[in-house]
């Protein structure tokens, strides 16, 4: 009865285990978005994640919410240093999240600072 139970147990670990590296590795898209970054945050009660939104419209309409992982230090601090201005970043979006990583399914992984094209004045 015990050989059973841990063949079970070790079963739905493998599985969970499979599917966790399969939603790490295996992105469902990837891409570039650009935009007003408008928020900035680092949010969450007992786990905290980074989170922002970019501004892709004029008036707010569209609004692309995402994640960046903890160990992406490098974009954390360039997404601090840019609040407010127009970026471009580039994204992977993933089938699936869990709560340590973000509240959403796109992850940035690079972003730089773009001329608004909305303000170009020449």
């Amino acid at each position: 009865m015990k050989k059973v139970l841990f063949i079970i147990l070790g079963s739905l670990l493998a599985l969970y285990l499979l599917y966790f590296a399969f939603v790490y590795y295996v992105p469902y898209s990837e891409g570039t978005r650009a935009g007003e970054l408008i928020k900035f945050s680092h949010r969450g009660v007992l786990i905290k994640t980074w989170e922002g939104e970019i501004s892709q419209g004029i008036s707010g309409a569209q609004i692309f919410s995402f994640s960046v992982l903890d160990q992406d230090e490098d974009v954390i601090e360039k997404l601090k240093e840019y609040q407010g201005s127009y970026v471009k970043a580039t994204y992977v979006e993933r089938f699936a999240t869990f709560a340590i990583w973000g509240e959403t399914k796109y992850f940035i992984t690079e972003v730089e600072q773009e001329k608004s094209p909305h303000f170009n004045r020449d």
